[in-house]
């Protein structure tokens, strides 16, 4: 199975930093939306993201009309995350999909109204919350999502036992 994370016009740089190493460490592929509010090679984004860049499969695109000619959604199992979603994240079925994207909206304001409404009953995906809060931070938003669909996945192709804390 192949995850896509997308992240359209991205504002901050340890965000995006933090989603790389996710995107790295789980194998998805990460495309980035511009235009972005900050430079990717700005030393922010490359200590959130450690050592993994050289391991990253990242596809940049130039405006997201552009990713959606290149990737309509209708060709494609592709989610819109947002608090206005109609679907929980983890009540989709991802076990049979081969191939799944997810878009994730700027800091400050989400996916676009105009994409919202277009495909807000059949695409949407939002992470559960108390009503009275604004929303979770968006690298851990990527996080709860991508691992669920992993999960789903059966964590194919992933080691399942971490050795990083084993004694010596």
């Amino acid at each position: 199975m192949k995850l896509h994370i997308v992240m359209v016009e991205p504002e901050i740089p340890q965000n995006t930093g933090n989603i790389a190493r996710t995107c790295a460490i789980t194998g998805a592929k990460l495309h980035l939306v511009h235009p972005l509010g900050f430079n990717i090679s700005e030393k922010s984004v490359k200590r959130a993201g450690l050592d993994y860049w050289d391991k990253l499969e990242i596809e940049e695109h130039e405006s997201l009309e552009k990713f959606l000619e290149k990737y309509p959604p209708e060709n494609y199992n592709m989610f819109f995350a947002t608090t206005k979603g109609k679907s929980v994240y983890s009540d989709v079925d991802y076990s049979k999909m081969d191939e799944v994207f997810v878009l994730f909206g700027k800091e400050t304001k989400g996916l676009p109204e105009w994409l919202l409404e277009k495909y807000l009953d059949t695409k949407t995906i939002r992470i559960p919350m108390l009503p009275t809060l604004r929303s979770l931070n968006l690298s851990n938003s990527v996080c709860v999502i991508a691992y669920e669909i992993l999960r789903q996945k059966n964590f194919e192709n992933m080691q399942e036992i971490s050795f990083y804390f084993d004694e010596k």
